[in-house]
């Protein structure tokens, strides 16, 4: 399937994946891109570059809003949803109830859409939280989903949904099931994650915190190659009805992680330890081989090199604000 002479629509359009995605579609041709995002979390700066390509419809919405997603849809004759909107995970332990409701009323409103004929297909995103902590590793998409927190809770149940619409009503359906993102444009400030937290934390003059032990991993992944990929997944038909992974197929250890990025920012105050966050998972690895088998996915960015981009683009954000 092409993308090129498509219009289609990515909810959470203005946020971290969201924006990037925004910008790949672009590039792979689509004649228009319409980008969804209550701005809760994302940001209309993230898409600037968009906009001046001319190609780009942004509207601020609630993606579970039924009636107003059909208005936008119908509009722009949208072939293609690309569904990342979401109250993320920090919030949801704040606001569990919320948090969990709003993620299952905007898969929903858009499987709804779907199975009604408002567009043909729906990439929808979901998370590696979903599948809580290993139980064994690597962790590949037959992996139990034992989610830890109401956030999780709501990717898994969101992915259920999606995958009864495929097998009830046949709808043309595929989950992306990235791992842990990292690049430019994450958010830094309220439900930021840990990678920018400990960057700003460093700029700001405090000290880097790790919680528990600091021997949780993660499976990280630069947001340009999680971008790449979703392109891909969506022109393949054989990924249809199925939940794929997209990691790295690495552990990183978090006290490893920041312990290295308060070296390479140049942090001066010790790092300091905290109780365990609640509902953090202990171990994450991703198994890629599907991926690797339907669209020949390998990972472009090394490690070392996304990292110091990423510190780098922080540190450009600062020295402007």
């Amino acid at each position: 399937m092409e993308l090129t002479g498509k219009n289609v629509m990515v909810t959470g359009g203005a946020g971290f994946i969201g924006s990037h995605l925004v910008d790949k579609l672009i590039e792979s041709g689509c004649s228009k891109v319409v980008a969804v995002d209550n701005l809760y979390l994302g940001k209309e700066k993230n898409l600037e570059g968009a906009k001046a390509t001319g190609k780009l419809v942004f509207y601020n919405a609630n993606a579970a809003d039924e009636n107003a997603m059909k208005k936008i849809i119908n509009e722009h004759s949208v072939k293609a949803v690309f569904n990342l909107a979401v109250v993320p995970l920090p919030a949801s332990l704040e606001q569990p109830v919320f948090g969990y409701m709003e993620n299952i009323e905007i898969t929903s409103a858009i499987c709804e859409l779907l199975r009604k004929d408002c567009f043909e297909t729906l990439v929808q995103y979901s998370s590696s939280e979903a599948y809580g902590t290993a139980k064994y590793a690597p962790m590949d998409e037959g992996h139990p989903l034992n989610p830890r927190t109401p956030y999780a809770a709501s990717k898994a149940a969101s992915d259920h949904l999606v995958t009864s619409y495929h097998y009830t009503y046949g709808t043309d359906t595929v989950i992306v099931r990235p791992f842990n993102n990292y690049g430019p444009r994450q958010n830094e400030g309220t439900y930021a994650a840990v990678i920018p937290l400990t960057i700003k934390r460093i700029l700001d003059g405090k000290a880097p915190i790790i919680y528990g032990d600091g021997l949780q991993t993660r499976d990280y992944v630069y947001v340009e190659d999680t971008a790449d990929a979703t392109v891909k997944i969506f022109e393949n038909v054989k990924t249809r009805g199925k939940a794929i992974n997209l990691g790295s197929g690495e552990e990183t250890v978090i006290k490893d992680l920041i312990e290295k990025i308060n070296s390479i920012v140049g942090g001066k105050e010790p790092i300091q330890y905290a109780p365990p966050r609640i509902g953090d998972v202990d171990r994450h690895i991703a198994d890629i081989s599907l991926a690797k088998k339907l669209i020949g996915y390998s990972p472009k960015t090394d490690w070392d090199v996304g990292l110091k981009k990423t510190i780098s683009w922080y540190l450009n954000q600062t020295r402007i604000e």
